[in-house]
């Protein structure tokens, strides 16, 4: 762990880059097993933390942790300071899965953190992957379908990769695992994000954020690794949705024109505007065009003047 000089530096130094003081900004313990750390840690940590929050400088707190380090004895030592945000790692809520994984922690242990921390004025985020070992879409699609039960703030879901040196990388080289291909690996993580959208739970993160310490060259062995995961699976969403708008109107043999927000036209349109082209394969229509148009919601395209909707 890092010496409190050393966090003070690191709060300090990211807190001199908050340019909006009226965007809310938490210091946040990631990475690790924040409530598995021993009590008096945990305490000298959020104290540390708090001060910025006395200070004005931030506005709360928040830490991943185990679902097996949540309980009503470290949920009443975290109450006296300003935090405000939990994630979990729950990775998966079938217990075949977890017991291959190695998770040490069970689906009924997730369970049981996810009904405490409900009673608790905290955000509440669950982290969950996919493409684990033992894992299926079913299984996967179940955790989703149950994490809705418990109506997270927000979820964050990770495709599983198999990083050199690990473990399950001599299980990989040894043919005892197979990572999911990246197509495959998208179209799950779409389905999932519907689940989630029609309960109105935020999916705040797909797929991991490719920094220096992570690189596919230096660190990935294999896996559905890629910088712009997440923008994939937005595009197969508006993909989706585009087709079975033009199905459901019955536009054969029309000129489609596609209304969309200018944030989202990268994600309709694809490189080279791949994603029309593979319409128009799929499709028996005359010409489709695209035009961006602020009016337009973020979440909704317009086919032929008609909004589509993703779910």
């Amino acid at each position: 762990m890092l010496s409190l000089p050393a966090i003070r530096k690191n709060i300090n130094q990211f807190l001199a880059f908050r340019r909006d003081e009226r965007r809310w900004t938490e210091i946040s313990f990631y990475g690790g097993n924040f409530l598995g750390l021993a009590p008096e840690q945990v305490q000298l940590l959020l104290a540390t933390a708090a001060y910025y929050v006395r200070q004005g400088r931030a506005d709360g707190i928040r830490f991943s942790t185990r679902p097996d380090t949540i309980d009503a004895r470290r949920l009443s030592m975290i109450r006296a300071f300003p935090v405000t945000t939990i994630e979990i790692g729950v990775q998966s809520l079938n217990d075949e899965v977890l017991r291959r994984t190695r998770r040490g922690h069970t689906a009924e242990q997730t369970r049981r953190a996810l009904a405490l921390l409900k009673e608790t004025p905290y955000r509440i985020g669950a982290q969950m992957m996919v493409g684990l070992p033992g894992d299926t879409n079913a299984a996967a699609l179940a955790t989703a379908r149950r994490l809705t039960d418990f109506a997270p703030h927000f979820v964050r879901i990770y495709p599983t990769l198999v990083l050199k040196g690990s473990l399950l990388a001599s299980w990989y080289e040894q043919g005892l695992y197979e990572p999911l291909a990246l197509d495959a690996a998208v179209a799950l993580v779409a389905e999932l994000y519907r689940i989630f959208a029609r309960h109105e739970i935020a999916v705040v993160r797909m797929g991991l954020q490719a920094t220096d310490e992570l690189s596919f060259q230096a660190d990935l062995l294999a896996g559905p690794f890629h910088a712009a995961f997440g923008e994939l699976v937005q595009s197969a969403l508006w993909q989706d949705a585009i087709s079975r708008q033009v199905q459901q109107e019955g536009l054969h043999n029309a000129e489609v024109i596609l209304e969309v927000h200018p944030r989202r036209l990268s994600q309709v349109k694809g490189r080279h505007d791949e994603h029309i082209l593979a319409l128009l394969q799929q499709h028996p229509l005359r010409s489709m065009e695209v035009r961006a148009s602020a009016a337009v919601p973020e979440d909704a395209v317009l086919v032929n003047g008609k909004p589509c909707r993703r779910w």
